[in-house]
């Protein structure tokens, strides 16, 4: 066994202590090596900057070293990355303590059983008398505190169970690894033949790699409530006479004033004061289209002032944000999908009172026939460890692991325990529309010369808005003309002068043309439409179809955009949704005694996707809704979406194929331990087998289409 230098070991330490601690953004939009590329190039170069590191699956960018949370932020922004600051102390509880606890004491169960079954072959060679004595007395010194140390997980929550009076699958088998270790100090102290260490710890170690791959299971689904309150606004600047003071949101109280500059996040739920604005609410409503508000309109927390700064007083407490109450709502719908009860439990309510049953009567008929206590006890071991629910426990982790493997090798994350058993009962779906049904739009630039990209490109530059950069990127290479008196019309579009005449973009009506959705317009002369798309997802009307069950589209867009995109999916729809609205359509359908998928990608989705029967999000949502998702689709096709509830239904058709294995085992099993003619050691032996069998039948899975 080799061990760490103290030098690699400590280094990590040292260099995280030198860079001192760590912003971290979400970064919703980066996709591929290019972004990480260009995001750490160009972040290395801010001053205080000591290291820049962007972690692709989680979305989110660290920067370590003394440099201001806004001017990264403002960097971000200028790489053309849209950034949200995260709150480090409420991502602290999101790291996985408990598969680390999991894995650490599935390595001692094997270290220790591979130790004890090396004595066990000398015992099994012919040892006898005070060396066989000496062996199991070495042996239980090693089983004894790894079982108690080992088998925490089991008897902790068997417990937990039997304290409020019911029973678990973690009950019989906490039971039979006991008594196995038990029976044989019992056996070791009084110079028995037979110890069963090694089974104690075989069973102890195969549990827990059941255990431990079940785990593996949700150890993305980190809290969605917990990321909702990391993308809260943290400090906010409150107009104190005049004077504009920044501090935390904690303290802001109703009736402050706050100003909100150009690009910021509104930091609480307040009134417009200013005379009108200009906000991007797509991350609290999922409406792509900015929103243009006059004075005394209400706003909510985390919406994006889009032109020039303005001034708002809040309505609540700066510790009662929207966001607050939508992690609240989110929460509340993520504990009670926890409370939902998986295929193994509601097996263990029958299966574990019957194992207890036959063992203690196998334990009452043995003695009072023979008067042995000892021949009666060791009987009703062997009973409980050959109907020890082993072939149960891995019943469903073995196939839940194989169907995993199966979609993640197909583009597809599953994030939670009982997922595949909900997706398996689904038979309604709802989906959002943009980034879920459609993705980004583009805008068509081929109706304008040499001379007009130019200037569409310039006066794009000048704005923030989303029509304006998705102009940007389409004309991306162009060099764009020299502009003066550059001035944004809130809700209209962009002006400027070009050689002395005025240049202007945006909607059609402000240009003077009806017709015109977004239109670049020089002089007098009549607007040049510019052509916005959204596209559909790629795969997703096949895959609509291949399912076969009833969809409909929910969406928090507008009612045009939104009509259109259900025309061509023939899909029902519903516009302007808000979550509230959203999560009461849920629970309408619920009511109706359907069970929903829900897929959405926004952050006003993610109430629905926690409350939903069971949700799936793309890769590219923001990370809240990502968490609350059941399953994350890796791949911008959702063509093999029909594959995740097709392996859903084939991995609980296997579940049921498990369990009758487990009981045709016992049928057989059973009578022959109850008859006295296998020992507590055969015993062991024959659960391995039903066990590996259920390993075997799990592997079917890969052969699903």
């Amino acid at each position: 066994m080799t061990t760490a230098c103290p030098a690699c070991v400590a280094m990590p330490m040292a260099q995280e202590v030198a860079a001192g601690p760590a912003l971290q953004f979400s970064l919703p939009g980066v996709h591929c090596a290019a972004c990480i590329g260009k995001i750490e190039r160009g972040l290395e170069s801010l001053r205080g900057v000591t290291s820049v590191r962007v972690n692709l699956s989680l979305k989110r960018v660290s920067i370590a070293g003394p440099v201001d949370a806004d001017r990264a932020l403002a960097a971000l922004e200028g790489l053309g990355f849209e950034a949200y600051p995260l709150d480090l102390a409420a991502l602290a509880s999101a790291q996985d303590t408990t598969g680390r606890a999991l894995l650490i004491r599935l390595a001692v169960a094997g270290f220790a059983m591979m130790n004890v079954m090396l004595l066990s072959v000398a015992v099994w060679s012919g040892a006898q008398d005070a060396t066989r004595d000496l062996f199991h007395l070495i042996s239980a010194m090693i089983a004894l505190p790894t079982v108690g140390y080992a088998g925490q997980p089991f008897f902790l929550n068997a417990l937990s169970a039997l304290k409020v009076g019911r029973l678990n699958m973690d009950v019989p088998i906490s039971l039979a690894i006991i008594l196995a270790a038990g029976m044989s100090l019992f056996e070791t102290l009084n110079g028995g033949q037979h110890a069963y260490f090694d089974a104690a710890l075989s069973l102890t170690f195969f549990l827990l790699i059941g255990r431990y791959l079940d785990h593996q299971t949700r150890s993305a689904a980190r809290s969605a409530a917990k990321e909702l309150t990391a993308l809260e606004v943290h400090t906010a600047q409150v107009l104190i006479d005049g004077q504009s003071r920044k501090m935390p949101v904690q303290e802001i109280t109703a009736g402050d004033l706050i100003l909100v500059p150009t690009g910021a996040r509104i930091p609480v739920d307040g009134t417009l004061t200013s005379a009108s604005a200009l906000l991007d609410r797509s991350l609290v409503t999922g409406e792509s289209r900015a929103a243009k508000l006059a004075e005394g309109a209400n706003v909510q927390a985390g919406e994006v002032n889009l032109a020039a700064p303005v001034t708002l007083r809040a309505a609540v407490n700066g510790s009662d944000t929207s966001l607050r109450r939508m992690a609240a709502m989110v929460e509340l719908a993520e504990n009670g999908r926890n409370r939902y009860t998986g295929l193994a439990d509601r097996a263990a309510q029958i299966y574990a009172p019957a194992v207890h049953l036959l063992a203690f009567a196998a334990f009452v008929a043995w003695f009072f026939a023979t008067g042995d206590t000892r021949h009666a006890l060791n009987i009703a071991i062997a009973v409980l460890i050959i109907t020890c629910p082993c072939a149960l426990g891995l019943a469903v982790p073995a196939v839940s692991t194989a169907a995993i493997s199966k979609l993640y090798s197909n583009g597809f994350l599953v994030k939670h325990a009982t997922a595949l058993e909900r997706l398996a009962e689904v038979d309604h779906i709802v989906l959002d529309k943009t980034g879920t049904l459609t993705l980004p739009a583009g805008v068509d630039v081929s109706r304008l010369s040499a001379e007009e990209k130019s200037i569409a490109a310039a006066l794009a530059q000048g704005s923030a808005h989303v029509w304006s950069q998705a102009l940007l990127a389409a004309l991306e290479g162009v060099k764009p003309a020299d502009l003066t008196v550059l001035k944004e019309q809130a809700g209209n579009g962009i002006e400027a002068l070009w050689q002395s005449q005025l240049v202007a973009l945006g909607r059609g009506a402000w240009l003077g043309d009806d017709a015109v959705d977004l239109g670049l317009k020089i002089g007098d002369a009549p607007a040049t439409v510019l052509q916005k798309h959204e596209n559909l997802r790629p795969g997703i009307a096949e895959a609509l179809e291949a399912i076969g069950l009833p969809c409909e589209m929910l969406t928090g867009d507008d009612t045009s955009p939104a009509r259109a995109i259900a025309a061509r999916l023939d899909l029902p729809m519903t516009a302007n949704a808000r979550p509230e609205e959203k999560l009461t359509r849920l629970e309408m359908l619920k009511d109706q005694g359907h069970r929903v998928l829900m897929i959405g990608d926004g952050l006003n989705d993610t109430a629905a996707l926690a409350t939903a029967h069971a949700s799936i999000a793309p890769s590219t949502a923001l990370d809240a809704a990502r968490n609350a998702a059941d399953v994350v689709v890796l791949r911008t096709s959702f063509a093999d979406l029909p594959l995740v509830l097709r392996v859903a239904r084939f991995t609980r058709a296997l579940s049921q194929q498990n369990f009758a294995i487990a009981a045709a085992y016992n049928f057989i099993a059973v009578p022959v331990a109850l008859a006295g003619f296998a020992t507590p050691l055969a015993a062991a032996l024959a659960m391995s087998i039903s066990s590996i069998t259920v390993l075997a039948n799990a592997q079917r899975m890969r052969f699903v289409k």
